[in-house]
């Protein structure tokens, strides 16, 4: 999984998830407020088809440019569904905004609707198509596995859930700071109690802001020392005497707990994908401008060949690689020469060293790596072997 891992972050790192082109409000807003169109870009809204018209029911955030996370309670197998990205207003036709269709909707195993408080709610959606990055879309990071952010940090709410216990849902998309409720307040008994989970994320409490029917699945976003925005929490429940009570936390799904389910099911599909990908590589015809699009740091085609290829041998890692020059750089590079054991030795030690050092500085350590250990080459993907 090793390999996967350092994929993704190279990716993450090179395409600037959790930095919004338009930069949200982070004033100490107390009550929740218009957030500033598409400043959350990564904030999606789920939808289902009930009789010829969609609503919509949860949240969700942009994890990947054709996957999105959720919370598992979300899903109703009987329902059709379609994920909306770039939206503000739920009422207007938005430039930038687009229906996509789900391929595939993956629940946690472990979820049970009957426990809620158990955990485990949480859902990823797989599109059938990648979405365009743009200044209205774009990924959402996710903490490093088992971060556990400080009692008060400032995280924020972000949805279209209703605006009260029992009022409307709103039209415009809402955002509210959210701090964090430590686990060792969040579990006394005149709050959730000793059986709130470990796994489970509060935030709020103050009763007066909080999550609402709407929100659910939806992101708590906070941001790092890096000021990179990561989610941090899947909405999941808040309590039955009503969304803003007092002591009563907006409750999360904490994505610190579950970032080996998350990535083994994007590490699942990619796998029976590589060998069509080679395939195609092999025999497509005419591959002047398939292959500049493959080499192009631009092109999701590249970051498609930086996944597959991290992980793999011979001339697929190769060009793989090529494509991380790419990335890193901001140049073509068809194919590159390194030293297998020395560069991949000298990749780890930098991405085990302490996680608070960030993406930013494995990206700067990486460059210095590769500028040592890459000579760039040109070359077709007809000499491709697998």
């Amino acid at each position: 999984m090793l390999p996967f891992v350092l994929a993704s972050v190279l990716i993450a790192g090179a395409l600037g998830c959790g930095v919004p082109p338009i930069e949200p409000l982070t004033t100490r807003v107390v009550n929740g407020v218009d957030a500033i169109p598409h400043s959350w870009p990564w904030q999606i809204s789920l939808q289902y088809l009930r009789g010829e018209e969609w609503r919509h029911t949860c949240g969700g955030s942009l994890i990947a440019t054709n996957w999105v996370m959720t919370a598992a309670h979300c899903i109703n197998k009987q329902n059709t569904y379609r994920v909306y990205v770039g939206k503000y207003n739920l009422l207007e036709e938005e430039a930038g905004s687009k229906a996509m269709t789900p391929e595939k909707i993956v629940v946690h195993e472990r979820w049970n609707p009957i426990f809620v408080a158990l955990g485990f709610d949480v859902a990823l959606i797989k599109l059938t198509e990648h979405v365009t990055l743009s200044d209205t879309v774009q990924l959402t990071c996710l903490p490093p596995a088992g971060t556990i952010l400080p009692n008060n940090y400032p995280c924020y709410i972000t949805g279209w859930g209703r605006l009260s216990t029992g009022g409307p849902i709103a039209d415009r998309l809402q955002q509210a700071l959210m701090p964090v409720v430590d686990h060792a307040t969040c579990s006394k008994p005149d709050w959730w109690g000793p059986a709130l989970r470990n796994t489970l994320l509060c935030s709020g409490g103050d009763g007066i802001v909080a999550g609402c029917n709407g929100d659910s699945g939806g992101p708590l976003n906070c941001k790092n020392a890096q000021n990179v925005w990561e989610v941090h929490g899947i909405a999941s429940f808040v309590s039955g005497l009503g969304c803003n009570y007092e002591k009563k936390p907006t409750v999360f799904t904490r994505v610190s707990g579950y970032n080996d389910w998350i990535t083994q099911h994007l590490k699942a599909h990619i796998t029976t994908t590589v060998s069509a990908i080679i395939s195609f590589a092999k025999h497509r015809r005419g591959r002047g401008a398939w292959t500049n699009r493959v080499f192009d740091p631009n092109s999701l085609l590249c970051t498609r060949f930086l996944l597959l290829g991290i992980a793999s041998r011979g001339k697929i890692a190769q060009a793989s690689l090529g494509c991380l020059f790419g990335l890193l750089y901001r140049t073509n590079c068809s194919r590159v020469e390194w030293s297998s054991s020395a560069f991949i030795r000298q990749l780890l030690r930098v991405l085990m060293r302490p996680r608070h050092q960030g993406v930013a500085h494995f990206i700067l350590h990486a460059k210095v790596i590769t500028q040592k250990h890459f000579i760039c080459k040109t070359e077709s993907l007809e000499n491709v072997k697998t």
